[in-house]
């Protein structure tokens, strides 16, 4: 998958609060369908449909143990997703100091006598 394609699935999967707690179970371990959707109070095949826009995303791949296909999570496409938000952390570094000085100078105004 062309890396521009990577980030916007990873970033359209990751839009999903459901998904989002998908992949946080998963950092635990792989884990079957069934005990992905334990959590949640929808049907088997509505998780089955987020599962598939994980998998399509790169983020979720499935397994086979058996009659079994645990899912598990696939770091590659988080790290294209880290890195392309890294090259904007300077920006929101810059502008938390600049509110932190802010504040600090409003504490220090409302200190003085």
């Amino acid at each position: 998958m062309e890396k521009d394609s990577q980030l916007d699935a990873a970033f359209a999967a990751l839009a999903h609060p459901v998904r989002r707690a998908i992949l946080a179970r998963l950092t635990q371990g792989e884990a079957t369908v069934n005990a992905l959707a334990e959590p949640f109070d929808m049907s088997l095949p509505a998780i089955s449909k987020h599962i598939r826009v994980l998998e399509k995303a790169g983020l979720v791949s499935r397994g086979r143990d058996a009659q079994f296909r645990p899912c598990r999570l696939n770091v590659d496409p988080l790290k294209t997703v880290v890195g392309w938000t890294d090259q904007y952390r300077h920006i929101w570094d810059a502008r938390f100091d600049a509110m932190n000085d802010i504040l600090a100078t409003m504490r220090d105004t409302k200190d003085e006598p």
